[in-house]
This record gives C-alpha cells, structure tokens and sequence, in this order.
C-alpha cells in the first residue's frame, strides 16, 4: 500500500481555502451524509450507490468536506475513503458479530457512565461525532437512552464523587469536542472539584477529521483546572495527517497537553507495517506518542475490515523492524468482561 504525501490530492467542487476559514460548527453541520453526494464530489461510479444507501439507513453516513478533501479522486479503494463508506455488507449477519462486542451493556448501569475498569471511568457528553467511522463499535449504543439533562448531569457526577477509587475520567462516547465548549467547560469544571480526581483523558476523532476544533477556547477549559489533560486521538493512515492536523496537533502539544494515539487494524485501510510506520513516524514528528494498535471490534457491520491475529501479530513483527521500538503501539484486544485489555505479542 502506497501513501500520497507527496502527491496533489484530488481537484473537486470543494473550495478548501473557504473551508479552512468556517468555524469548526460550520463544518461538522455540513458535513457530507447523502452517499451520491459523496460519490459525486470524489467521481466514483454510481455502481456503489444502491450498497452504500442500504448501509447508511443502518448506520448513517457522516463525513466532513475537511476530511473529504484528503480521498483521492476516482480511487473507491482509498483508505480514508474506505473507512467511511456504507457497504451493502454491512447488513449481513455474520457470526461472532454482535451489537455490543465488548458487553458493554452491563456496565452501563447509570446513565451517562461506562465503569468497566478499576479506578477510571467513561462520560458519555453526547452521540454525535464528527465522522461516522463504519467500523465503530458503538454503531449500535443506545445514546438516547444516556442523554442527560442537568439533573441527570448531576447524578452522574455524585457516582463520580461517591468512588474515591476512581483518579482518572474519560470522555467519550460520540465525539465529546462535538459538543460545544460551554457545556464541555461547565463539565470539566465540575470534575476538578472532585478532589480524588487527577487525570482528565478525551478520546476524539475531532483534531484529525475536523482540526479546526482546537480553539483558543477549548484549549483554556482543557487546561485551566488542576486536571492532567490527555488527549487520545483515533488516526488509522498517514493520509489523514496534513496541514490542518499538523497546526491542531503543534497547538495542544505547545499547551502541553499529553497527546497519544489509538488506530484500528483494518483490512484495506492500514494492515501493512508500512503504512503503519510512516503513520508513527508523522504522529511523533507533531508530539503525538503512539498507544495501541486494536484489533477489531467484532461489531455488527464491520466484518469485512477484519484481519486475523496471527497476520496482526505478523505485521507488528515487521513494524518493530522497521521503527524505534517507542514508534511501535501495543496490538491489543478488548474483550467483554476482562479487566483490562489484552495486549498481544508481535511475531518476527
């Protein structure tokens, strides 16, 4: 597989230097999710329609011009493309394929909260993220039913309270940084007077799909309380990685925000030690530590982009040839019920 960092991207109806100048809001509300739009904007045939309409009444389609504007033209194999598709596929059942792969269900017992591991735990802020990533494994989470309103908020931050075990929490779900900054600072200045509290962890797709996020503003709520700030971004190819990402990345690395990566192992997309080098190679070069490497989910819908441990396995034994062992992220399975993910050892 073959990277285009050094090649013109596509020419499309998309002005980029116009979208470089809206505001993050303006972006994510435009974002593309009619598949013939896409289709149209980066000249691919209309044979992908009928499969991408059907797997996007599942699952809908989401995509930003920002992100759009990395996909080369004509290519229905480009792997920032592929990850975002709707496959006809994606309806079929397969087994070993579930709704809720890491049995998250039990442990979503309050609302608004996944406590799955011992001292940390997950705050779901809201449903909506930037990109719809067709291998996600929370495709099926029923986010309605964790909406919260200002006193559920409360509830949810006297669980927090209650647990004095817990040091760290996470925010994710949807994209947290979908959310605006007034509720995302009302949140986090209501953890910081949590005093067992030391770490605040928001995993995002945002820096790389829709780099424009990382605001002055946000930058202040995310630093202004006694909190350690980490932020987790989701990078899977090198292509993702321009300009745009390069400025978001140099800001919140410059605030010193702890910045660590987690990609997914996908079939067509990434699985090839070269391409996941130069990925570590760009993440590091910009501040950014390399963190797991996941194998996939088995969520229902994403089948099609699994590749089996033994070739995963295989892979990372050629990446740690090629890279400074602090290049190479831990290959790891989460699996419903343990108590930690599982890392897996590579073979040379």
């Amino acid at each position: 597989m073959i990277t285009r960092s050094a090649q013109t991207v596509h020419t499309n109806s998309i002005n980029i230097q116009q979208k470089n100048t809206q505001s993050w809001q303006e972006i994510l509300s435009q974002a593309v999710t009619k598949p013939d739009e896409l289709l149209k904007i980066l000249g691919l045939s209309t044979d992908l329609l009928p499969g991408a309409i059907a797997g996007s009444e599942q699952f809908q389609m989401r995509v930003p011009h920002t992100y759009i504007a990395r996909m080369e033209r004509g290519n229905p194999d480009d792997p920032l493309l592929r990850q975002v598709l709707p496959l006809g596929i994606e309806l079929d059942e397969v087994p070993g394929f579930s709704v809720d792969p890491l049995g998250e269900q039990p442990k979503n017992s309050h609302r608004g909260i996944l406590h799955k591991y011992h001292g940390r735990l997950l705050l779901i802020p809201g449903q909506l993220c930037g990109v719809n990533c067709r291998f996600c494994f929370r495709r099926h989470f029923p986010y309605a039913d964790n909406k919260l309103n200002k006193d559920e908020w409360q509830s949810a931050f006297d669980y927090i309270r209650n647990d004095s075990s817990l040091t760290e929490i996470i925010l994710s779900g949807g994209d947290p940084l979908s959310q605006n900054d007034q509720r995302l600072r009302w949140v986090v200045e209501e953890l910081s007077q949590i005093p067992h509290l030391k770490r605040l962890r928001i995993h995002t797709r945002m820096p790389i799909v829709i780099p424009q996020r990382i605001t002055d503003e946000m930058i202040d709520w995310l630093t202004a309380t006694h909190l350690q700030p980490i932020v987790v971004v989701h990078c899977n190819h090198p292509d993702e990685i321009d300009n745009n990402v390069v400025h978001a990345l140099n800001k919140l690395r410059s605030s010193n925000v702890q910045l660590l990566n987690q990609s997914t192992l996908l079939k067509g997309v990434n699985n090839s030690a070269d391409v996941l080098a130069e990925l570590s190679e760009k993440l590091f070069n910009n501040g950014v530590m390399p963190y797991y490497l996941h194998l996939l989910d088995r969520v229902q819908g994403a089948a099609h982009f699994e590749i089996s441990e033994q070739e995963a396995q295989t892979i990372m034994g050629k990446m740690s040839q090629l890279c400074a062992g602090y290049l190479v992220p831990r290959l790891a399975r989460e699996s419903a019920g343990e108590y930690s993910k599982t890392v897996i050892p590579p073979i040379y």
